[in-house]
């Protein structure tokens, strides 16, 4: 739980039959157009999260503004999932993705509440020494948000479905962002 000044941010583990009807929202909407799931159809978005429900290394949280369904929140081992074969694994490393809902009234400073909320939830895990994301390189606003928290761009990669921008965050780098402790 993150207490903020925009409200209360939680996240709870996802449920792909449940939520698959919100998130399929959230997924086809032109804002999410760097999601990659435009033309995905709802069966599309539940078949892909049991896939990640199944998986050992892939897991989704659904997270709640003040106990409302408001954002998606994925962490990965990149040794198994998103990454491999595309840099070097360190010990500690966990594999992050995040997605706002789309809204046509937004709050100002919400999108940079959940990625700290995202980054203490993943920090919680004494295991989790460094979080790494791999956004496209064209999506410029969220490449801004990592930076406010402490990510450092390392290079561009190609991935199958993207050109992206490796980055990495410690918990140094993020405490040292955010103000505090994890």
């Amino acid at each position: 739980m993150s207490r903020t000044g925009i409200g209360v941010l939680t996240v709870r583990p996802l449920d792909p039959v449940q939520d698959s009807g919100l998130l399929h929202g959230w997924v086809t909407h032109p804002k999410s157009a760097f999601w990659m799931m435009q033309g995905a159809k709802l069966h599309d978005v539940e078949r892909e999260y049991m896939a990640v429900a199944a998986s050992e290394h892939h897991h989704a949280h659904l997270g709640l503004h003040d106990g409302e369904p408001a954002f998606l929140m994925e962490n990965y081992d990149p040794r198994h999932v998103e990454l491999v074969g595309l840099y070097e694994p360190e010990p500690g490393d966990v594999g992050m993705h995040f997605l706002v809902a789309p809204t046509d009234t937004p709050v100002h400073g919400f999108t940079r509440a959940v990625i700290t909320t995202v980054m203490r939830h993943l920090f919680a895990d004494p295991a989790t020494r460094r979080v790494v994301v791999e956004p496209d390189v064209r999506n410029t606003a969220v490449h801004a948000l990592n930076e406010a928290v402490g990510f450092v761009a390392e290079r561009e990669i190609q991935k199958p479905e993207k050109r992206a921008l490796l980055s990495f965050c410690t918990r140094e780098r993020f405490e040292a962002a955010v103000g505090a402790a994890v």
